[in-house]
C-alpha cells in the first residue's frame, strides 16, 4: 500500500507545527522587546536592544532565542549582570504555543489570525502582570488585523462564518462591558473589555464551542486562582489582581478544548 499525499497525512501537520514553533521562538524574542517598550511608549524598532545594566548593544549571536541565554549562563556578555529567566521563558512559551496552535488548527483558514492573537496574547499576558494594563497599541490594531486575516483565510477555504463571529464578539463585548460598567471599573479595566472583543471574534469564527467555553473559562480560572491567592495570604480582598491573564487563559482553553466539549455536551443532551 502506498502512502497518501504528504499534504493529507498527520506528518505534514507535525512538520508545519515544528516550523511554526521555530518561528514562534523568533517572535518570542521580539515580544520581549514589546513587553519592555510598549508600556513605556518607546519604539519597538529603534534603538537596537541593549543590556539595561551596562548599555552595550546586544550582538546578533547573543539574541538567539533561548540558546543564547543558556550559553551565556543567564548573564550579560559585557558586564555579567543577571539576565532574568523571563526572557527565555517568553521565547519558549511563544514557540510552544505557536507549535500547539498550528498542530491543532493547521487545516483551518483561521490559523494566521490565531497566530497573531497568540503572539499578542503572550505580550499582553506579561504586560498586564507587570503593569495591570492592556495597552491600546497592541489591542486596538488587532481588530482590523484579525478581521482581515480571518476573511482572507475564509475566502481561501470557502468557510466564512462572519455572522457567528460578529455575534460572538458582541456577546463577549457586551458581557465584559456590563461587568465593567457595573463595577465602575473596579473589578476589571476597560482594556479587558477591548481585548474581549478580539478574543470573541476569533473564537466565534471557530465555533460556538470555543467561544462559550473560552468566555466562561476565563472567569473560572480567575476565581480558582483568586481563591488560592487569598487562602495562601499572598493577597487580600482589596489587592488588585490583573484579569487579563485569566481572560487570555480562558480563551486558550476555549481554543484547544472548546470544540470537543461543545460536541460532547450536544451529544449528552441530545441536541447534537
Amino acid at each position: 500500500m502506498t502512502a497518501g499525499p504528504l499534504t493529507a497525512g498527520p506528518l505534514t501537520g507535525a512538520l508545519v507545527a515544528v516550523v511554526a514553533g521555530i518561528f514562534g521562538l523568533l517572535i518570542g524574542s521580539f515580544l520581549n522587546v514589546v513587553v519592555h517598550r510598549v508600556p513605556a511608549g518607546v519604539s519597538v524598532v529603534r534603538p537596537r536592544s541593549a543590556c539595561p545594566s551596562c548599555g552595550h548593544q546586544l550582538r546578533s549571536r547573543d539574541t538567539v532565542p533561548v540558546a543564547s541565554w543558556i550559553l551565556l549562563g543567564g548573564r550579560c556578555r559585557d558586564c555579567e549582570a543577571t539576565v532574568p529567566a523571563r526572557y527565555p521563558a517568553v521565547e519558549l512559551a511563544t514557540g510552544l504555543l505557536f507549535a500547539a496552535v498550528t498542530l491543532t488548527h493547521w487545516r483551518s483558514g483561521a490559523l494566521p489570525a490565531l497566530l497573531w492573537v497568540t503572539a499578542a496574547g503572550v505580550a499582553l499576558f506579561v504586560i498586564d502582570l507587570d503593569t495591570h494594563r492592556l495597552p491600546d497599541a497592541i489591542v486596538l490594531p488587532s481588530y482590523p488585523v484579525v478581521a482581515v486575516l480571518l476573511l482572507a483565510g475564509g475566502l481561501v477555504t470557502g468557510d466564512l462564518p462572519v455572522a457567528r463571529a460578529l455575534a460572538s464578539a458582541a456577546v463577549w463585548l457586551g458581557l465584559y462591558g456590563l461587568l465593567w460598567f457595573g463595577t465602575q471599573g473596579r473589578g476589571m479595566g476597560l482594556g479587558d473589555v477591548k481585548l474581549a472583543g478580539v478574543l470573541g471574534l476569533v473564537l466565534g469564527w471557530l465555533g460556538w464551542g470555543p467561544s462559550v467555553l473560552g468566555l466562561f473559562a476565563g472567569f473560572a480560572v480567575g476565581a480558582v486562582v483568586g481563591v488560592g491567592l487569598l487562602a495562601s495570604g499572598r493577597v487580600s480582598r482589596r489587592t488588585p489582581i490583573a484579569h487579563g491573564p485569566f481572560l487570555l487563559a480562558g480563551a486558550a482553553i476555549g481554543l484547544f478544548a472548546g470544540a470537543a466539549v461543545w460536541h460532547g455536551w450536544l451529544a449528552v443532551t441530545g441536541f447534537g
